[in-house]
């Protein structure tokens, strides 16, 4: 049944989750590369995900395409008992150094001569898909699961540029930023709270916080 009841507006939570940890031993920013998949622990942090929802009214999901993505919606799928659509609008941020190295070694991306021309405007950014460009498709993919769980509750699991840039892009705010100070750690959850199809709160929380590695921030990981 609809929450809307006469004159009160009509009340829908979108879920964006990151998904889990990803295995990923070679330090690779792995960006829309196949065949990379959660890690033990990954699947560990989907299965809290999955957890901390069940019971929510949530009727809609949809996810990115990606492996590290679908293999940690599939808890929260069975939990839930739902279907779930495949949206490439909510895919990982394309990057052209996807592939190379993020581990500090010296083989690391940064350290090489010739993708230093991928650095030189970080406000575009010139490294891959502009920022903009994925504002758009993100609003575009949180208006449809809001309108299919009007009343509701809808979730979707992404990645995090992604993610962080549709908070950054309903919250006003500029989208070149820091990549270590986004506040979308692996497997959180932001929440988008509309209002007769307006965006009127964002919230967040992170479900899986205590299986973390201790001592390593998780706000940004290369590829995720």
């Amino acid at each position: 049944m609809s929450e809307n009841s006469g004159d009160n507006p009509t009340r829908t939570l979108v879920h964006l989750v990151r998904h889990g940890e990803v295995h990923n031993p070679t330090g690779v920013l792995y960006g829309r590369l196949t065949d990379f998949h959660l890690s033990d622990r990954g699947r560990a942090m989907a299965d809290r995900v999955a957890e901390y929802v069940t019971g929510w009214d949530i009727t809609h999901l949809r996810c990115s395409p990606l492996e590290r993505a679908q293999e940690t919606m599939k808890p929260i799928a069975t939990a839930l008992d739902l279907p779930v659509s495949i949206d490439g609008r909510v895919i990982e941020a394309e990057n052209y150094l996807q592939g190379k190295r993020f581990d500090g070694s010296r083989n690391s991306a940064f350290t090489n001569p010739r993708n230093w021309r991928y650095f030189r405007n970080p406000l575009k950014p010139t490294w891959g898909e502009p920022y903009k460009q994925i504002a758009i498709r993100m609003r575009a993919a949180l208006a449809d699961a809001a309108a299919a769980a009007q009343g509701h509750q809808a979730l979707i699991v992404s990645h995090q540029l992604p993610i962080w840039i549709a908070r950054l892009d309903v919250e006003g705010r500029r989208f070149a930023h820091d990549p270590r100070k986004r506040e979308c750690t692996l497997a959180s959850i932001t929440t988008f709270t509309f209002l007769d199809g307006r965006i009127v709160a964002v919230s967040y929380a992170e479900p899986a916080a205590e299986l973390l590695p201790a001592g390593k921030s998780q706000k940004f990981v290369a590829g995720a």
